[in-house]
């Protein structure tokens, strides 16, 4: 009995150092964020987003990679502002950050508004801003197909504007650039190579578009990719312009776990920057150090997330609470001033 109760407390004693050892290396907060933001104005903010969101991805388990891709487009332009979610101005040139190249393929834009307007609902309006809805759907979309759960640092605010296209382009990593590019940009955002590898593991689910490998496989085949895979990808694109897609994890597309890295590691990474991360040696070891110890990737890249998820946060005063997540306050007000005269002037009319 007392060597059971010794056992016992040794594992709850390593148990501890575990937890310690994890809040030591969480990144520290930003000022104005909290762990605990809406504790008291939206107690209910996390279980009113989980509960519909697992609706949602159980109809359509591509939204979790759609989801989360688009909190890390929203963070690394101009910072986790929500202004990604922004729509271009109807009066003038549409060039906005949701409208600029990398960002024409993300969807899940109705998914959000509609968590937003739940969550405004039960909590009142201007209660909870949609970058930290955004963020809070990034983490759930992540645990909702197997992989770890975090706690998200709440209390950013929705920017006042949308960043421009060639801003966007300036800001978003390539999926066509080598290892070195693919550092210097991250670095240049206080990442390092760990943080890099960690973050390119969120493509263990989701989908590439045929434009963003195929120049992998025309003219020339890229020597870094296994012949069977390559052959395989030329099924699913049999020309350079095809309008098509392929998962970009072959061993377990819909669950988020650590095989992308596998994958990497038998030369079946679908875009340049995935698999060179691999042929690189400053990466090289931390992808095979992913693919043996899932647990050490989980813990890598959910540090990674908190820290991309204070990226430049709007906090306090700075910018909004958005009534409607696709616009701004002062847009939504003018939009409906618009309607609401037109509707006079035809009841006049009349």
């Amino acid at each position: 009995m007392a060597s059971n109760m010794a056992l016992l407390a040794s594992v709850l004693v390593v148990m501890l150092m575990h937890l310690q050892s994890l809040e030591a290396q969480q990144p520290p907060l930003v000022k104005g964020l909290s762990w605990k933001y809406y504790e008291s104005s939206c107690p209910k903010l996390e279980s009113i987003i989980r509960k519909q969101l697992e609706k949602v991805i159980k109809k359509d388990v591509g939204l979790a990679a759609a989801l989360l891709r688009m909190h890390f487009h929203d963070c690394f332009v101009q910072g986790c502002d929500g202004s990604v979610l922004l729509d271009g101005s109807a009066s003038g040139p549409v060039d906005s950050e949701k409208t600029a190249p990398p960002n024409l393929s993300l969807r899940g834009f109705d998914v959000i508004e509609d968590l937003r307007r739940r969550v405004h609902k039960e909590c009142g309006a201007g209660s909870v801003s949609c970058a930290d809805i955004t963020a809070i759907v990034a983490r759930d979309s992540i645990v909702l197909t197997g992989g770890p759960t975090y706690s998200v640092p709440l209390g950013r605010r929705d920017g006042l504007s949308f960043a421009t296209r060639d801003a966007t382009l300036a800001n978003l990593p390539s999926p066509f650039v080598p290892t070195d590019n693919l550092l210097r940009t991250l670095a240049a955002k206080n990442f390092d190579a760990t943080d890099a590898v960690a973050l390119s593991g969120a493509h263990t689910i989701g989908i590439a578009h045929c434009s963003s490998f195929t120049r992998r496989l025309y003219p020339t085949q890229d020597t870094t990719l296994d012949k069977t895979f390559a052959t395989t990808l030329k099924g699913v694109c049999p020309a350079p312009d095809t309008n098509a897609s392929t998962f970009m994890d072959l061993r377990s597309p819909n669950v988020f776990d650590n095989k992308y890295f596998v994958d990497l590691m038998n030369k079946q990474g679908v875009l340049t920057s995935d698999q060179d991360l691999y042929t690189d040696k400053r990466t090289r070891n931390i992808v095979t150090s992913f693919a043996v110890n899932q647990t050490l990737f989980f813990e890598k890249f959910v540090n990674v997330m908190i820290k991309m998820g204070q990226m430049e946060v709007l906090t306090g005063t700075q910018g909004e609470v958005r009534n409607k997540c696709s616009v701004t306050n002062s847009n939504d007000l003018l939009i409906s001033s618009v309607v609401e005269g037109d509707n006079m002037d035809s009841v006049e009319s009349f």
